[in-house]
């Protein structure tokens, strides 16, 4: 009986293979959840528009489709529910198998669908753009700083933005980008002059970011694997710029061995037509004050965090550096109950996604944000720059962090200094990733 079901479950599989194409089948699927990295000026290496550009990939696509590997997605699907969870079901894995075990045939032209009207050189239509004002060398070798681009906003009112997106012009150099909101009377940089590079006085790897980084805000960043950010997919949460503020760019470059690159990196806003029903912040979650000891597989950190006010949680991104091995994210309320929130089992250096709840999570004030995570500091670990090294928190991707970002929504005019959370141990003035 088994060998009668197995050979009808092959000739099953041999009619759908012989039957899918890719202007009816696979092409959809690309649209829906491949297109926004490959296509042409994005980061796939491959572009999947049309059938000509596509077809020589077809083998590839299988292959990285039935392992998992792509579309990139690390949390764990026991815990949560994502807005933006990049799985395939099986019944698109299985398409896009067929369509390469059967030659990868085209199809009719007319079953394709309307082609997707990407915003060439953005994945949002922005309504406004800044970028660093000057292009800026980045040395082919050697260690460069944080360093810092203040640039004023112009904006002479309040300005709500709901879409953002930040683009370097040379993602060969640059490893993380963030963009911050200083309000008018924030001493933060206050000696960095508009326009002009500038590197803040330096800080020994473990200890605390130099003084005065208060009274500003993260916007949004660049990290590999995160495009546009929808601060709030029904567009009811902005996030704010005060009149007077200034937008300063935290650029993390990084050598890549090669002849000196040139960035001018930018950041395009979408913004709201009016003020909004709420307002979205990003709260840094972290601590300062592991120590890693060398060629320990599996060390563990923590830190927590707890809000003053009730918020509803939206969003949440983990960050480790290149010994990172795992995080968890939960909760732990008032009662006593705790949650899950995301738990990420295999940490991808590379992939550092932003994980959007599927509807928003009201958490009541006393409200604890909980990471724990794990560092693989053993030559096991082949991203690992120096498996002898003592590791602490520092900003170079050799040194290590424990953080995450975690986006809360709460009434629009409410204290920013009231709505963050009070931090626990001495990450208690991190705000870089």
């Amino acid at each position: 009986m088994l060998r009668y079901l197995m050979a009808g479950v092959l000739a099953a599989n041999a009619v759908l293979a012989a039957d899918v194409t890719f202007n009816r089948d696979v092409l959809p699927i690309l649209q829906k959840n491949c297109q926004t990295c490959h296509r042409p000026g994005e980061i796939g290496p491959s572009s999947f528009l049309t059938y000509d550009s596509t077809r020589p990939w077809a083998k590839a696509i299988k292959t990285a489709v039935v392992t998992r590997v792509m579309p990139p997605w690390f949390a764990d699907p026991k815990y949560g529910h994502f807005a933006n969870d990049r799985r395939l079901s099986d019944a698109d894995v299985s398409t896009l198998s067929a369509w390469a075990d059967a030659g990868a045939p085209e199809g009719d032209p007319k079953d394709k669908p309307v082609p997707v009207k990407w915003h060439e050189g953005w994945n949002i239509q922005p309504d406004v753009v800044f970028e660093i004002p000057k292009p800026y060398t980045v040395p082919a070798t050697g260690t460069i700083e944080y360093t810092y681009f203040v640039v004023p906003s112009g904006f002479t009112k309040d300005t709500w933005v709901i879409d953002g997106e930040v683009r370097p012009s040379n993602r060969g150099v640059v490893h993380h980008a963030s963009v911050h909101v200083r309000p008018p009377g924030s001493l933060w940089m206050k000696d960095a002059k508009p326009g002009e590079p500038y590197v803040p006085p330096h800080s020994a790897p473990g200890a605390p970011p130099p003084a005065g980084n208060q009274s500003n805000e993260w916007l949004l960043g660049y990290v590999p694997g995160v495009h546009g950010e929808y601060f709030d997919k029904n567009h009811k949460a902005a996030k704010l710029i005060p009149a007077g503020s200034d937008l300063v760019f935290e650029m993390h470059y990084t050598a890549n061995g090669k002849a000196a690159g040139i960035d001018q990196t930018k950041v395009g806003f979408v913004l709201a037509k009016g003020a909004p029903e709420k307002r979205l912040l990003t709260v840094p979650v972290a601590d300062m004050s592991f120590t890693i000891p060398p060629e320990d597989p599996n060390h563990a950190g923590h830190a927590e965090a707890e809000f003053d006010q009730p918020v509803e949680l939206v969003y949440s991104q983990p960050h480790m550096h290149l010994r990172g091995k795992d995080m968890d994210i939960h909760l732990e309320y008032p009662t006593g109950e705790s949650q899950m929130l995301v738990s990420v089992p295999r940490f991808d250096f590379n992939w550092q996604l932003v994980y959007y709840e599927d509807k928003p999570l009201r958490l009541p004030k006393g409200t604890k944000i909980k990471l724990d995570a794990h560092w693989d500091n053993s030559a096991n670990n082949r991203m690992n720059p120096d498996p002898k090294a003592t590791v602490k928190w520092g900003d170079q991707s050799w040194d290590e962090m424990i953080f995450a970002w975690i986006g809360v929504v709460v009434p629009p005019d409410v204290d920013l200094d009231k709505a963050m959370a009070v931090r626990r141990g001495n990450a208690a003035n991190s705000s870089r990733p």
